[in-house]
């Protein structure tokens, strides 16, 4: 009887051993298909933690100081590009405005002066140009007539010697003589008069020609006062700079601002990016333009896509305020990280629900 029952348990036992070795095989195969899978899944989808929603955020400071008048917008409102921000008291600025305005006015009002200066002088100088050309021309009559009455002379002289003129004759053509000579010594100081005036005269041009030159140079200054005093004018109103949303408000009506001093920020939502730090060793087979889906805390349960625009061009530690120093002789080796700028395509986020700053779980689909 004994026999009999180990008999019937012999069977049972290997019937348990087959179950069991089909149970273990079909586990060891299961486990390398997943682990197959997984492998597979490692080697084209690179993955990290280390992202963030970036983009532009547009610091609105004040250019110019003075005090508040107005404030036309609130924390998180949306602003269009050129919708006014803040005012800040415009009345000291248009105060300088009306006497720039004034300076340069004043300046060209002398500028007339001047010119109306140059103008009469030239018209004198022009008159003395023909008054030395008349006493040249009598001059050069006084010295013809010279000559013909030094020869009468010089002839009545030989005559009245031989006799054949009388003395009261030969008297008169020495007095002649004496009369044209003195006629052309006062001719040629007439001119020599004349062009001493001229020269004086053109020195009193270029005296008033260098005058509207520096009064052009006055003028030019104070145009550029007024030009400054515009822009400040013009920076008492304060616009927003892109399309976006109100952040960091920090002023208030009434309060006294300073030049550069922040007042608020626009976050444009149109143009957003994730950077995500991904391991120098998870970048061999990154490429631009390879398609990236990536999660966000905020909204676990939606997928969003994008596509690889950029590989910075060396790891976020060398870009830090402090980079590593490696020849200290502590040196470590550590993975670095480097930044990659993801693109997101618009269609995935239409509502805009992605805010700057929103950690990110961006994985890179890479091609076998």
């Amino acid at each position: 009887m004994e026999q009999t029952k180990t008999d019937e348990t012999k069977p049972n036992n290997n019937k348990r051993k087959k179950i069991g070795i089909v149970v273990l095989a079909s586990m060891v195969l299961i486990g390398t298909i997943i682990l197959f899978f997984y492998l597979r899944y490692k080697a084209t989808h690179i993955t990290t933690d280390d992202a963030y929603v970036d983009g532009r955020i547009h610091t609105i400071s004040a250019r110019i100081k003075g005090s508040v008048n107005n404030i036309y917008v609130q924390d998180n409102q949306q602003v269009k590009r050129g919708d006014m921000l803040v005012e800040i008291d415009p009345a000291d600025y248009d105060l300088k405005v009306s006497e720039a305005q004034s300076g340069v006015h004043a300046e060209k009002s002398r500028l007339t002066e001047v010119e109306a200066r140059i103008q009469v002088a030239k018209m004198q100088m022009a008159e003395m140009k023909a008054s030395i050309e008349t006493a040249r021309a009598n001059l050069e009559l006084q010295e013809a007539q010279l000559q013909q009455a030094e020869k009468d002379a010089l002839r009545a002289e030989n005559l009245f010697k031989l006799g054949t003129i009388s003395k009261d004759r030969f008297e008169k053509t020495q007095t002649a003589h004496t009369v044209v000579l003195a006629q052309s010594k006062a001719a040629r100081e007439q001119l020599k008069q004349a062009e001493k005036a001229l020269e004086t005269q053109t020195s009193v041009v270029k005296q008033a020609q260098a005058l509207r030159a520096s009064q052009l140079s006055m003028i030019r200054e104070r145009e550029a006062r007024l030009d400054a005093a515009q822009l400040n004018y013009g920076y008492t109103k304060i616009y927003a700079p892109a399309d976006g949303y109100i952040t960091k408000k920090a002023v208030e009506v009434g309060n006294q601002v300073e030049v550069a001093q922040p007042l608020m920020a626009v976050v444009s939502l149109d143009d957003l990016w994730i950077t995500a730090n991904y391991k120098e060793t998870q970048l061999e087979k990154v490429r631009p333009g390879q398609t990236v889906r990536f999660k966000v805390d905020t909204y676990s349960g939606r997928d969003f896509t994008g596509k690889v625009e950029s590989i910075m061009s060396g790891t976020g530690a060398m870009f830090s305020l402090f980079p590593p120093e490696n020849a200290s002789g502590n040196y470590v080796k550590v993975v670095q990280r480097i930044p990659v700028k993801i693109t997101i395509d618009k269609e995935t986020d239409i509502e805009h629900l992605l805010r700057i700053g929103m950690s990110v779980v961006p994985t890179i689909l890479i091609k076998e």
